[in-house]
């Protein structure tokens, strides 16, 4: 099975900045486009940032300017720096990674367990 873990999560106050990564590991021949998405309290999930796999982006209107995401292909992690953080960004941030996995011939979306991220007024 394919396993995503996020870490850097915490509390941080307004305006301070936060790092998350996301490692995948398991049976994977490539990982194509990975992402952020968070989901607040009684909201739905929301995508916060994109990477392909040849290192395009996109971003989230709210999160543009702010957040940078990056991935590092051989560790098979992407990153998310969060700068300028603001109360709104509250919320468990979750990895997604479109894998495809060895001896499979299609690929498959798979979501880290979450993390938290909290910021203060």
């Amino acid at each position: 099975q394919v396993q995503l873990v996020e870490s850097g999560g915490g509390l941080v106050q307004a305006g301070g900045s936060l790092s998350l990564s996301c490692a995948a590991s398991g049976s994977i021949f490539s990982i194509n486009a990975m992402g952020w998405y968070r989901q607040a309290p009684g909201k739905q999930r929301e995508l916060v940032a994109v990477i392909t796999s040849g290192g395009s982006t996109n971003y989230a209107d709210s999160v543009k300017g702010r957040f940078t995401i990056s991935r590092d292909n051989a560790k098979n992690t992407v990153y998310l720096q969060m700068n300028s953080l603001k109360p709104e960004d509250t919320a468990i941030y979750y990895c997604n990674a479109d894998v495809t996995r060895k001896w499979y011939v299609a690929s498959l979306g798979y979501w880290g367990q979450g993390t938290q991220v909290t910021v203060s007024s």
